[in-house]
């Protein structure tokens, strides 16, 4: 009985999940990335907020590679990108070492948001991007708490 109601439970949270997405023309597939997220970097609040400032600042990396490499190709040709992955991706061997900026998953995680997701370089495209992530994060919080309740509560009855 716990499984059904489980499977419910996370299958409403989906489908409006999807929902949402497709109705806002959100990238479906970044929100259940954050999703994913909240499940693999520790499944709380305190643990989420980190984890979300890093994939943000794995976004803001992306936007970095993206415009030094435009500068980098006109000064060293074709390898102007991989220059600008190489500083950028190389940095984080430092920025880790900082307290709370130390999960180079979620870095990555960011980055690989913007670059398979290409929006465009601007305000608007980035607070839809952002909106999604933590949209992601939120569907992961609520369809977890619900789960813990429903077990909660099927204990009880079970007792």
């Amino acid at each position: 009985m716990k499984t059904f109601i489980n499977a419910i439970i996370l299958g409403l949270f989906g489908a409006v999940a999807v929902t949402i997405s497709f109705l806002f023309q959100w990238q479906t597939w970044v929100l259940f990335l954050a999703w994913v997220s909240y499940y693999l970097f520790g499944k709380s609040i305190k643990n989420s907020i980190p984890i979300l400032i890093q994939i943000i600042l794995g976004i803001v990396m992306g936007i970095a590679i993206q415009t030094s490499s435009k500068i980098f190709v006109d000064w060293f040709g074709s390898i102007g990108f991989q220059l600008a992955v190489f500083l950028f991706i190389g940095s984080l061997a430092f920025l880790t070492k900082i307290k709370g900026l130390n999960n180079i998953p979620a870095w990555f995680i960011g980055l690989i948001i913007l670059f398979g997701a290409h929006p465009k370089i601007e305000i608007e495209s980035m607070i839809v991007l952002l909106i999604t992530i933590v949209a992601g994060f939120t569907f992961a919080w609520l369809n977890d708490t619900s789960l813990k309740i429903v077990s909660k509560n099927i204990s009880k009855i079970n007792r």
